[in-house]
């Protein structure tokens, strides 16, 4: 189980693991009834192509070195394709376009459902308040990383070889 939650949101009982449908889950039995299912939660990303380079993020407090795709939380009853343009226009600065849903990947490190977009930008990105640097990488010499977005990444750069 994911969750650090020690105590019930509704009534302040402790919570208790209890098998639910076959899994374990957090629940306030019999106090109130209140069940944590610990579903993860929905994350845009951001495959950003300004000409024939990938624009890669680095956000503040990431160790010197580390880039990664622009992602953001989902907003309540917003629909992702609003919520990866939002993520560009706040990290990047510019105005994104998609060119295609790449597909949606789990990321059980975190507890994350990744929902990954090309984004196609014409304008020359800055960085937004919540990055510390940006990277353009040539398509060409993109790699792919292991984890979390890297296979979104991996992906893409199969249809992109493929033509």
């Amino acid at each position: 189980m994911h969750s650090a939650w020690r105590f019930c949101p509704r009534c302040g009982a402790s919570l208790q693991t209890t098998p639910i449908d076959g899994t374990d889950r957090l629940a306030c039995t019999p106090a109130c009834g209140f069940v944590h299912y610990d579903n993860p939660t929905p994350v845009v990303a951001a495959i950003v192509q300004l000409d024939d380079d990938v624009v890669l993020a680095q956000n503040h407090g990431w160790p010197d070195g580390v880039f990664g795709l622009v992602t953001g939380f989902l907003e309540h009853k917003e629909d992702p394709t609003a919520g990866v343009l939002r993520e560009v226009q706040e990290e990047l600065c510019v105005e994104g376009r998609i060119e295609s849903l790449v597909g949606v990947y789990p990321f059980a490190d975190r507890n994350q459902v990744l929902i990954v977009y090309h984004v196609v930008v014409s304008d020359t990105p800055t960085c937004g308040p919540e990055l510390a640097a940006l990277k353009r990488v040539p398509i060409a010499k993109l790699r792919p990383w292991s984890r979390g977005t890297g296979p979104a990444v991996a992906d893409w750069l199969e249809r992109v070889r493929r033509g």
